[in-house]
């Protein structure tokens, strides 16, 4: 059992505290960004980290003091300490012209070919997905965007599989959606989508992903197949709750649910997670991982307000997932 990549000795990592009983553990100085972190923004939360000249950088949601929620960049020598830019990113298009859009959130972030893959949700007539690259986290070139409304989740895979790119999603409508499953699409250029398969419904004999399920943090390759982070979303008479799980999809048809955790792997348990702008929320959008000690950890919004950290290991987590799985009702039922 192993993660197919490269290694980030430097990433963060702490052990399992001592006596804890559960494959996924936080980190003991979260949250490690908290409210009012630069000048112009009020909450940094639901951001995207990866590895960067021996360093790290990403693309994160600010939510400015005017309420509007936009996506800066930001650099880091450990991934915990970020030095995150006052100034939101500024899109060009692929003519040089300004391409900005009006709001901006929950970005995820890929690297391929040393080229920096960025989706978001953005403003098209609706909630939608917005898309762009980087190669260097200081200019960026925003590419048209893939999906007519209404879609957010926007999980790009970190390579090709079949010779085509791959991009979950979880269709939506035009309001904070009380429905929803995750969808993948193929494209051979990043610009023709098609071929669209449903790949994880939301449901199960629980009720912690009874309401909609998003895709979480790019898929990691392991031996196993692509292991997939996502959120879950109950109802309960205070409002939705935003838990975290996993799934483990076929290597070669990830349209294919092979395993996927009966329980959540992380809830709102935290004052962190429980209380901020938007209650009882953990919401995972990205990870940076070592391929040779399978050490993972997973960045993870909480409560619309903070960011933070929680850590696994491969094959424990693995472990887990295929002996606590349930698929859904609906999974795998429109695979080819």
């Amino acid at each position: 059992m192993k993660l197919i990549g490269k290694s980030s000795k430097n990433m963060p990592w702490q052990k399992k505290p001592e006596g804890y009983n559960g494959v996924v553990w936080r980190h003991e100085g979260n949250p490690i960004i908290d409210w009012n972190p630069t000048k112009k923004t009020s909450r940094i939360y639901n951001s995207a980290v990866v590895p960067y000249k021996g360093e790290f950088a990403g693309v994160f949601r600010a939510d400015h003091k005017d309420g509007k929620a936009r996506i800066h960049a930001g650099f880091s020598k450990d991934a915990l300490c970020w030095n995150i830019n006052d100034d939101e990113i500024y899109w060009k298009d692929e003519n040089g012209n300004p391409y900005q859009p009006n709001y901006s959130y929950d970005p995820r972030v890929v690297e391929m070919n040393g080229i920096y893959y960025i989706t978001w949700c953005t403003d098209f007539g609706g909630a939608a997905l917005g898309f762009g690259i980087t190669k260097d986290f200081r200019e960026f070139i925003r590419l048209e965007n893939p999906f007519i409304p209404f879609n957010r989740n926007g999980v790009l895979f970190p390579r090709k599989v079949n010779g085509k790119y791959l991009l979950l999603s979880r269709p939506s409508d035009s309001a904070h959606t009380p429905f929803g499953d995750i969808f993948l699409s193929e494209s051979p250029d990043l610009v023709h989508w098609g071929r669209h398969r449903r790949v994880m419904q939301k449901g199960g004999s629980g009720w912690w992903q009874s309401v909609k399920i998003g895709a979480g943090a790019a898929p990691l390759e392991t031996s196993e197949g692509w292991l997939l982070f996502y959120h879950g979303v109950s109802g309960t008479c205070n409002g939705f709750v935003y838990s975290m799980g996993a799934a483990i999809l076929d290597l070669d048809n990830p349209s294919k649910v092979l395993y996927r955790t009966k329980d959540y792997i992380l809830t709102p348990e935290k004052s962190y997670e429980t209380t901020g702008f938007v209650p009882n929320v953990v919401f995972p959008c990205a990870t940076l991982h070592d391929a040779d000690t399978g050490q993972i950890a997973i960045y993870y919004g909480a409560a619309d307000t903070y960011s933070a950290v929680a850590y696994s290991k491969l094959d424990e987590l693995v472990d887990f997932i295929k002996n606590n799985s349930e698929l859904a009702a609906g999974d795998n039922e429109e695979y080819r």
